[in-house]
């Protein structure tokens, strides 16, 4: 579903990613990990198109992304519900979900219904400014306008950083829930070790730029933790 090899990124004059390999199976829930600092934020914009490969080579969905821009991403399938929400404040619950209406692979022009079943808050809301949302509502918003695209992989980063622990439940819950019924891959970045272990099935821990180990979510064990996880 999605391939990295030899991949490398700079940013700003300062490289970010070295050599770094990484494969995702499709259907598969899968947690980036490590400390604050370590490269998994340009891990995920460099999937996205959002930063350019420096040098190695990105596959996603059998086709080659390595040049192509963010643009190409929602046309093969991918939604991205970035660190911070970035929703569009002035603009309404309803304008923010129909901009990703303009994707082809939207026959409709019709927000699905699914997303409200997903997150009933959001219907209440249809008419009310993005800004004038909670925290937790507009982390709702966030992902269910990556989701009106009909995505076949999500990627979301940090989406629990400052929400609520119900809010959080929900989230946890529509993920696994996409993830069994729709067969949806889901990609993560998470600090918090509770909620990756009880969303991902595998899991990639990085360090200085690289993933230094892959496995089962079982097999991150305490010395892996305390190793590369704990503050």
């Amino acid at each position: 579903m999605i391939e990295l090899k030899s991949v490398n990124q700079k940013y700003g004059g300062t490289q970010i990613l070295w050599d770094l390999d990484l494969k995702i199976e499709k259907g598969s829930r899968t947690c980036i990990m490590g400390r604050n600092g370590v490269g998994k934020t340009t891990l995920l914009k460099t999937i996205m198109g959002l930063l350019p490969i420096s040098s190695g080579s990105l596959t996603i969905n059998n086709r080659d992304m390595t040049k192509s821009r963010v643009e190409g991403r929602p046309e093969i399938g991918v939604g991205y519900v970035p660190q911070g929400r970035h929703i569009f404040p002035q603009l309404t619950v309803e304008e923010n979900l129909k901009i990703s209406l303009n994707c082809s692979r939207q026959s409709s022009r019709v927000i699905p219904p699914d997303i409200f079943s997903l997150f009933p808050v959001l219907k209440e809301m249809l008419q009310r400014r993005g800004g004038d949302l909670s925290g937790g509502q507009q982390q709702q918003l966030a992902i269910a306008r990556a989701l009106v695209l009909n995505p076949d992989i999500l990627i979301l980063d940090e989406p629990n950083e400052g929400i609520q622990p119900n809010i959080v439940q929900l989230i946890r819950d529509v993920l696994l829930k996409l993830n069994k019924n729709n067969g949806m891959t889901i990609i993560l970045v998470e600090q918090k070790l509770s909620f990756a272990r009880a969303v991902g099935e595998n899991f990639h821990l990085m360090e200085k730029g690289q993933v230094i180990a892959s496995g089962a979510m079982n097999q991150l064990t305490d010395e892996l933790v305390g190793q590369y996880l704990a503050v």
